[in-house]
């Protein structure tokens, strides 16, 4: 969310920051807002001190025995009683009102963001490995012939319908082996703690991430008003909300493995076909709560702990910056690493990392007090996912198909499959 007090010192320059991102000038319209609630502030107040005044003078004058006065002030005070009372409503209503519009306005991008509109203006920065060439047509990972008895969208269909999965046998083992890779590199290489929170969320949870109130539609909400995450990052973001830590507690790194899920509201007929977007899928998700001095480091830290995994696993990908039209609702600045898919011809997004800034902070009230003293200031917050097992897996399994339709696993998964290294074309670890 942002500081009112700050549009107020520069609203030239919010509108500027809000028209790379592609939106409207909002800034005269919060102003005018803003002006209307302080000055019924300021009524109330007025009111309530003259309220006050009248108060005091109506015992003085039944004192006196003058009754004429006495009668008036308390007619007064009930005025004004009155008069504060429904000036503090209007105020209120225009805090609100104000408060709601800001909640709806989009995190404002670093200057060094690249100006454009949608994905074809993101800028790569660098790529790792070479794509493998194959004497074959590759496939995609739900062709291939040693997933196929592993990986069942038909049962799916059956529990829940479309875009779920049915893992089995040695599909669901590496995959679940990638999951407990991912935590243990995390853990023991890249300093980050291991974290276990619950998927079921109160609503201003999801508030002070950013997924709602704007993005309602994209999530699921129970029957007793409970959130489901659609990602870590509103549960381990939020472990700081509503705190003023010590500064020296700083940075603090999480990183939890959770179930996930999205309704994907926005994405009618994309990617329907495999494990590619589903409605409830897993990730290793990454956590920074930060001093604001340290939190740009911060991100390129976290971006090298999700390509490292991608190393690690041999798996070609290149990064991005992401333009100013294709950035996520809270980021200043997001780093997307996109990983070599074969079967797809193409590289696809299996991380996205993100500075948020102030914006989660001040929406959940998070600070840290100064170790030198002066007043709390809020912290800044990164995600990033570190990373997402679902696509991780349809990548070492494309990335590794052979021409008989078995797959040669990556060796730093083996000690997570009990020295194994390959699924066969019928299925086994081997």
């Amino acid at each position: 969310m942002h500081d009112i007090r700050t549009i107020r010192e520069n609203p030239a320059a919010f509108d500027a920051a809000l028209s790379r991102r592609g939106a409207e000038p909002l800034s005269s319209r919060l102003l005018e807002m803003d002006e209307a609630r302080r000055a019924a502030i300021h009524a109330a107040e007025t009111a309530q001190a003259e309220q006050n005044r009248a108060s005091k003078e109506v015992g003085a004058a039944k004192g006196r025995g003058d009754d004429a006065e006495f009668e008036r002030l308390r007619a007064l005070v009930s005025d004004k009683k009155a008069e504060v009372a429904a000036m503090m409503a209007r105020a209120k209503d225009l805090d609100e009102a104000l408060t709601a519009l800001l909640l709806e306005i989009p995190n404002l991008p670093l200057d060094e963001v690249p100006e454009g509109r949608d994905e074809a203006d993101n800028v790569e920065i660098r790529r790792w490995g070479t794509p493998a060439s194959f004497d074959f047509t590759p496939k995609e990972h739900y062709q291939l012939e040693g997933v196929t008895r592993g990986m069942d969208f038909e049962t799916a269909a059956k529990l829940s319908g479309a875009r779920f999965v049915v893992l089995s046998g040695a599909t669901a083992r590496i995959h679940r082996a990638l999951a407990q890779f991912m935590l243990d590199t995390h853990t023991e290489e890249n300093g980050l703690t291991e974290t276990w929170t619950p998927v079921l969320v109160r609503e201003e949870m999801m508030l002070g991430t950013g997924q709602l109130p704007k993005f309602g539609e994209d999530s699921y909400q129970t029957r007793d008003g409970w959130w489901l995450v659609p990602t870590a990052e509103v549960t381990l973001t939020n472990i700081v909300s509503g705190l003023t830590v010590d500064e020296d507690s700083l940075p603090r790194r999480y990183v939890a493995h959770t179930q996930c899920f999205r309704s994907e509201a926005g994405s009618a007929g994309r990617d329907t076909a495999g494990m590619l977007r589903q409605h409830q899928f897993e990730k290793v998700e990454m956590v920074s709560i930060t001093h604001p001095d340290a939190s740009r480091a911060e991100l390129d830290r976290m971006t090298g702990c999700a390509e490292g995994i991608l190393q690690k696993l041999g798996l070609p990908y290149r990064t991005v910056v992401l333009c100013t039209g294709d950035m996520g609702f809270g980021a200043r600045r997001t780093h997307d690493i996109e990983v070599w898919l074969p079967g797809q011809n193409c590289y696809r997004e299996i991380s996205s990392v993100s500075l948020c800034g102030a914006f989660q902070a001040r929406r959940m009230n998070a600070r840290f007090k100064p170790g030198a003293g002066g007043k709390p200031e809020y912290v800044h917050s990164l995600n990033g996912s570190g990373l997402a097992v679902g696509r991780c897996l349809i990548a070492v399994l494309e990335n590794g198909q052979q021409a008989d339709g078995s797959v040669l696993l990556p060796e730093a998964l083996s000690p997570w499959l009990g020295g194994k290294t390959r699924l066969t074309a019928e299925g086994a670890l081997i």
